[in-house]
C-alpha cells in the first residue's frame, strides 16, 4: 500500500458499540481525567491495539493458515474487465477492508467474482452486494 494511501485510510474505520460495566467505564473516565489518554475512545483503541499486539504471532500464522490478504484492497472496473476477457474470477479473502469501484455493475460483479470473505469492512454499491449475496461469507 502507498504512503499517501495508508495516510488517508487512518481516517477511516468502522464504528463499533460496546456495553461496559459502570465500574470499568468509571475507571477508564479516571485514567482519562488524568490526562493518560485523550478521551475513552484513545483508551479503548490504544488497549485493542496492545492486546492485537500480543497475539501477532498467533495472528500472523492464522491469516497464513487461512489464506487471507491483509489491508485494503480494491478492485477496479478495469481490473474485473480484464478478468473477465482473460475468462478467470477472483476469491476475495481479506482481513482490512475491500472496496469494490463505485463503476462496477452488478452482471460484472457476479461474472468475475466467485466469493467474498472480509474481516473487517465490505464496501460496494448495493447492487454489487445484492448480486454478491449468496457468495459473501
Amino acid at each position: 500500500m502507498a504512503k499517501d494511501e495508508t495516510k488517508r485510510l487512518r481516517g477511516e474505520s468502522e464504528k463499533i458499540t460496546i456495553n461496559l460495566g459502570f465500574v470499568d467505564l468509571g475507571q477508564i473516565d479516571l485514567i482519562v481525567s488524568d490526562g493518560f489518554y485523550a478521551n475513552r475512545t484513545d483508551f479503548i483503541r490504544t488497549a485493542i491495539r496492545n492486546h492485537l499486539d500480543k497475539h501477532k504471532e498467533a495472528l500472523a500464522k492464522s491469516v497464513e493458515r487461512k489464506n487471507f490478504g491483509l489491508g485494503l484492497h480494491d478492485y477496479s472496473r478495469a481490473f474485473l474487465e480484464e478478468l473477465k476477457r482473460t475468462g478467470q474470477t477472483v476469491n476475495i479473502r481479506v482481513i482490512g477492508l475491500v472496496r469494490i469501484a463505485d463503476d462496477v455493475s452488478a452482471e460484472l460483479a457476479r461474472s468475475t467474482i466467485a466469493s467474498v470473505a472480509v474481516l473487517g469492512a465490505f464496501q460496494a454499491s448495493p447492487s454489487v452486494k445484492a448480486a454478491l449475496s449468496e457468495r459473501i461469507s
